[in-house]
């Protein structure tokens, strides 16, 4: 296991070569560690812990950017597309969201919300993390059209007739105390979860 920075050896207090290999360590040690958890259900370490290494290496590759490669863990979006379901591109791109355990964090998301919505009503709600499959649920003129799996985050796999068996997913959307009608096209972005129980 790498242990993440501490505080001696910083991103850009690091030369080029101490860096290129931390940074080659840090990247196999997280794609070991992703195969633990997605292939092998067998996770080695906490979700906080593993997000501790991966800023660690986007940081060395932000001080560093000449160091970062295409293959880097931290230019993963989602899986490619399975070949025996059909493909669809995403309404915008699905990107991965990042992980904070800071306030200061959260308070500038917060105040980048405010200034992009310029007045506008902002509320939250905050839900436990819950980690599933992440899909996009297109509904045109109301009605459920396509449900589509995270996949590279441009496209995925078109999974409708699974998603239909969800019970939670509405396959049409209500019109509710207004009476207004629903949407031409609307995209929610969503996690699939399965609890073990």
């Amino acid at each position: 296991m790498i242990s993440s920075d501490d505080g001696r050896s910083g991103p850009a207090r690091l030369g080029p070569e101490e860096a290129a290999q931390e940074i080659k360590r840090l990247a196999a040690e997280i794609d070991r560690l992703d195969h633990l958890y997605y292939n092998e259900a067998a996770p080695e370490i906490s979700d906080f812990e593993y997000d501790r290494l991966f800023r660690r290496l986007l940081d060395l590759e932000k001080a560093h950017p000449r160091l970062r490669t295409p293959d880097s863990p931290t230019q993963r979006v989602g899986a490619e597309p399975l070949s025996s379901l059909p493909k669809r591109e995403h309404a915008a791109p699905m990107l991965s969201l990042d992980s904070s355990y800071e306030m200061g964090d959260v308070r500038r998301f917060d105040e980048r919300v405010r200034r992009e919505l310029a007045g506008d009503a902002v509320s939250y709600l905050l839900e436990p993390k819950l980690d599933g499959a992440s899909l996009e649920l297109v509904y045109e003129n109301g009605v459920l059209a396509r449900a589509v799996t995270r996949g590279n985050g441009e496209v995925g796999e078109d999974i409708v007739e699974n998603a239909r068996t969800i019970r939670s997913v509405p396959l049409r959307l209500l019109a509710r105390k207004r009476k207004l009608p629903p949407p031409a096209f609307l995209s929610v972005r969503c996690e699939a979860v399965m609890y073990l129980s």
